[in-house]
């Protein structure tokens, strides 16, 4: 089993899914008392969050990478950056370390293509779904990304930020999330994908008219897979 850096903490609530996800994917397939071999660097949140507010990304993939790169020396032989937005400096990182680095869109769009679907509705923080990355990512893979409308994206970001990462969860908040999800797909979404760690929280399968993508475990399932692979020889 390889061993996974993971980049958390941002926030820990998600993180802490993050972590029992893998255990639990690694115990499925290898029984007896396997666990998921990792490293897990918790950064402050708070650090990160001054940051996103005051736009200033390159002191955050100034940070990130050199975290990556410890996690690297530390023995790591897969990096995962374990929250969404970040993926905004995913670049960085990668350029930071040697190892494989597993970006959490990717595992989102392979199973979106898997169903058949070309058009998903984005939910996740402001940046996620304001700024280019996340849809560009997609994109690569053929799939055309729609956002909420300017008052729906600041409720999203607004429950994120000020519920979900202080693992309040509040079924106002899901019916608010609901009825976003439901204006999504009166606007042609096939699907939607939860593109914020922390909104698997608060929102399953069970809350949506169509399928749901939730990043946080196909990010730990494809990591699990590429952890468990044969070495090549």
């Amino acid at each position: 089993m390889k061993t996974i850096g993971v980049l958390g903490g941002m926030s820990w609530e998600s993180s802490l899914e993050w972590y029992r996800l893998a255990n639990e994917r690694v115990h499925a397939q290898l029984g007896g008392h396997h666990s998921a071999r990792l490293l897990l660097d918790s950064l402050d949140f708070a650090e990160i969050e001054a940051m996103q507010a005051r736009g200033d990304w390159a002191a955050a993939g100034d940070l990130l990478a050199g975290r990556a790169a410890a996690l690297e020396g530390a023995g790591a032989e897969l990096l995962v950056l374990a929250t969404n937005t970040m993926h905004l400096v995913a670049d960085r990182l990668e350029a930071a370390v040697s190892i494989p680095f597993l970006h959490i869109a990717d595992p989102a769009a392979e199973a979106i293509r898997a169903a058949g679907l070309t058009s998903v509705g984005l939910l996740g923080t402001a940046f996620t779904m304001e700024q280019p990355f996340y849809a560009e990512r997609l994109a690569r893979h053929g799939i055309r990304t729609l956002v909420p409308d300017t008052d729906d994206r600041a409720t999203v970001h607004r429950v994120i930020y000020d519920e979900l990462v202080h693992g309040i969860i509040r079924d106002e908040s899901r019916r608010d999330y609901v009825a976003v999800i439901e204006r999504l797909v009166a606007q042609g979404a096939e699907g939607v994908i939860l593109g914020c760690t922390e909104i698997e929280l608060l929102i399953s399968s069970d809350d949506a008219p169509v399928p749901v993508f939730p990043t946080t475990a196909l990010h730990v399932e494809a990591a699990v897979a590429l952890a468990l692979a044969p070495a090549d020889r």
